[in-house]
Formats: structure tokens, C-alpha cells, sequence
């Protein structure tokens, strides 16, 4: 790599660390317009114009222009091809069918650090081994947990062999640590590359082998209710293995992206699984923990008085209260009813009654989901509340109308691990 900036013109060479700088700060004030729906438009357009100057600043690389084939045109075409497919996939996805799409992306960035990985240690080797390693390693894992989780919130990909139950396959914690440790002890002959056992780069590709069906198992040994959790810590995964592909690219830009989305998608994930009472041990290790299934006749009956209520029952509660919270759920999604239930509310927010939304930081099937899916609907921004900003309130509200969101307002997901 010194050799070939040494040829290349250092003005042009400043020019593409600038923009590569000013490509990650818009990408922070990206993620920082994210964090909250009035500004959540801003942010996609700071993403927008930081994508567009790190691609541009890319194909103008020196260390690009160095090659002797024509690479910019290659990239250039490369890039064009990827936009392409990118807004097909954008423009025919549904709103509800948004998780999967976002695991297969997910799928798309581990595949392209494996790919770039095993280029770069055919080009060189010894030229940032360890870096290589990681990064191959975390990207196999990143490509095929994506795919396995994408089937799983695809529901009929495979017949049934991919379902939203978990495999449990017997002995498979001993699995896991086994190929983990496989991965470990093969890292020792790769980054020094000793040739005495094997060739180096067939040991590389033997361990994305193995790193790859670790990421199958785990994640197939993980329930379709924590798939959000999952796609979200696969989402970190897709970001620390961008960090490491940064680090062996000597790429600044690589490095500051892969670390704010490693970190972000590793919070989010701790704040669903606490949101949804499960152990982030218990994600990230594909059921390390978890309890069998409770025999049929261990079924929990219902417990206190439940009311049964008809249509014109619901009406008058409604008529006659003032405060009013909707849960919605993944349900409302699945039957597209977001824009009749905006416009229950706005005929309730019309006779003067007040109309809130409170959504659990899992509802749907994404983080956020169900806040795209009102926003698309019309439901104003500022009653849309999070679970803790209005669970206090919930007390003293007269009406409160779940849709589609039972499990998550079900008092024993408390309690009951299943």
C-alpha cells in the first residue's frame, strides 16, 4: 500500500480524507435525525448526500486511479448496478415486509466483507492479517444469521425446515463453543501465515465455512417472536464486520460507519430484549439458557374476570370518555387497518376526546415499524408516545383499545420465559 500512494498525487489523495471526514460526519447527524420522527426525513437526507460523497470520493480515489485497469469505470458500473437493484427492492417491498428486507441487506454487507476479505489476503497476505480475519470471520457469521433470519420472517421460504420455532438441537451449546473455538485456533496458522498444516488462504476459507454454519445455528435456535432483537443484533454484527473491513482497507470512513452502527444496533438490542424480558445472553449465543417447552397440560388457564364486550357496548365507552390510548401491533400491520384506524382517531380527536398511541419498543417486527407505518397513515407525530412515556398515564385513561398487540400487553410476559 505505501508504494502505491507514493505515485499518487497527495493534493488529490487530501481532497478524498476531507471527503471521506465530512461523508461520516453527515452520516452521525444522520443517525442523530433518526432518533425521532420530526426530524427522522432530515436524517435520511444527511445519509443520502454522505453516502453519495463517499462513493464518489471512492471512484476518485488515488489509490484507484493507480490500478492499470480501468477500475472507476469498473466501480462506477458496479455502483450503477447496485442502485438499480437497491430501488427495485425498495419500490416492490410492502411496509409490513420491511424486517426481511433489511435482514437480506444485512446479508448483502456480511457477503461483501468475506468477499473483500479473501481479496485482499490473495493481494497481501501479511498486510493486516488479524484484520482480515476478523473481518471474514464476523461477515460469514453476519451472511448467513441474515439469510436464516430473513427466511424466518419470510415464513415460507424452505418448505418447513426454517419456521419460526426454534431448533433446539440437542448438545448445542457444546456446538457453538466448539466451532468458536475452531475459528480461534485456526486464526493462529492464518495470521502468521504458516504454511506447514495448509495453505493459509484454504484455512481462511475453511473457517468462513465454519463461522458460516455457526451463524445458521444460531440463529435457528432462536424464536420467530425475538427475530426484531435479532435482525437488530445482526444489524450491529454488519457494522463491527464494516469497522474491521475499515481497518484492514486502512478506509477512516469504514471505520467511523461500521463503529456507529456496531454500537447503535448493539444498544437497541439491549433496550428490546429488556423491553420484551429476554436475556441478550440468550440472542447472541441462539438460546443459550432457554427453558423447554411446557408440556400441553401445563397450560395456564385464565386467571380473574374478563368481560366480553359488543360493538354497541364499545361505542358509548367510547362516546362517553376523554382520554383514550391505542396499542397497536404487528396485527394492525398485517391488516393494513393503520389508515382506518387514523381516521377513527380523527373523528374521536374531532368530538374533542384525546387520542393517544402508545407503542411498545417492539411492536411490529422492527424497531420503529410501527411509528413508519402511522406516519405513512396520517397519525400525527406528537401522540404517537413510547412504552415508557406513557405507561404512567395509563392509570387514569378511560378507554384503552389494543390492536393487534396482545402479546405485548399480556402481564404474564413478565413472569413466564415461554
Amino acid at each position: 500500500m505505501s508504494g502505491i500512494f507514493a505515485i499518487t498525487d497527495a493534493q488529490t489523495l487530501n481532497m478524498s480524507l476531507i471527503a471521506y471526514l465530512a461523508a461520516g460526519i453527515l452520516f452521525i447527524l444522520s443517525l442523530g435525525g433518526l432518533s425521532n420522527q420530526e426530524s427522522a426525513r432530515r436524517g435520511n437526507f444527511y445519509g443520502i448526500v454522505g453516502m453519495i460523497i463517499a462513493l464518489v470520493a471512492t471512484i476518485f480515489n488515488p489509490v484507484i486511479q493507480a490500478y492499470e485497469v480501468n477500475s472507476q469505470a469498473l466501480l462506477a458500473g458496479a455502483i450503477g448496478l447496485g442502485a438499480v437493484v437497491g430501488t427495485i427492492m425498495a419500490v416492490r417491498v410492502q411496509m409490513t415486509a420491511m424486517p426481511q428486507l433489511v435482514a437480506l441487506l444485512h446479508s448483502f454487507v456480511g457477503l461483501a466483507a468475506v468477499l473483500v476479505g479473501f481479496s485482499h489476503f490473495l493481494i497481501n497476505p501479511e498486510h493486516h492479517a488479524v484484520e482480515v480475519y476478523i473481518d471474514v470471520a464476523i461477515g460469514a457469521i453476519t451472511f448467513t444469521g441474515s439469510v436464516v433470519a430473513w427466511a424466518k420472517l419470510k415464513g415460507k421460504i424452505f418448505g418447513k425446515w426454517i419456521s419460526g420455532k426454534p431448533l433446539l438441537l440437542p448438545g448445542r451449546h457444546f456446538l457453538n463453543i466448539t466451532a468458536l473455538v475452531v475459528i480461534i485456533l485456526i486464526a493462529i496458522p492464518v495470521v502468521q501465515n504458516d504454511d506447514a498444516i495448509m495453505d493459509p488462504f484454504l484455512l481462511l476459507v475453511i473457517m468462513s465455512f465454519i463461522a458460516g454454519l455457526l451463524g445458521v445455528h444460531l440463529v435457528l435456535a432462536i424464536g420467530g417472536a425475538d427475530m426484531p432483537v435479532v435482525v437488530s443484533l445482526l444489524n450491529s454484527y454488519s457494522g463491527w464486520t464494516a469497522a474491521a473491513a475499515g481497518f484492514m482497507l486502512e478506509n477512516n470512513l469504514l471505520i467511523i460507519t461500521g463503529a456507529l452502527v456496531g454500537s447503535s444496533g448493539a444498544i437497541l438490542s439491549y433496550i428490546m430484549c429488556e423491553a420484551m424480558n429476554r436475556s441478550i445472553w440468550n440472542v447472541v449465543f441462539g438460546g443459550f439458557g432457554a427453558t423447554p417447552p411446557k408440556k400441553s397440560g401445563d397450560a395456564q388457564q385464565p386467571v380473574g374476570e374478563f368481560k366480553e364486550i359488543t360493538t354497541d357496548e364499545l361505542a358509548e365507552e367510547i362516546r362517553e370518555a376523554k382520554h383514550i390510548v391505542i396499542v397497536p401491533g404487528y396485527g394492525m400491520a398485517r391488516a393494513q387497518a393503520q389508515r382506518s384506524v387514523e381516521s377513527f382517531t380523527s373523528k374521536l380527536r374531532a368530538n374533542g376526546i384525546e387520542v393517544r398511541f402508545a407503542i411498545h419498543p417492539v411492536a411490529g417486527r422492527l424497531p420503529g415499524h410501527m411509528n413508519v407505518l402511522l406516519a405513512e397513515a396520517g397519525v400525527p407525530y406528537d401522540i404517537v408516545l413510547e412504552m415508557e412515556e406513557i405507561n404512567d398515564d395509563l392509570p387514569e385513561t378511560d378507554v384503552v383499545i389494543v390492536i393487534g398487540a396482545n402479546d405485548v400487553v399480556n402481564p404474564s410476559a413478565q413472569t413466564d420465559p415461554d
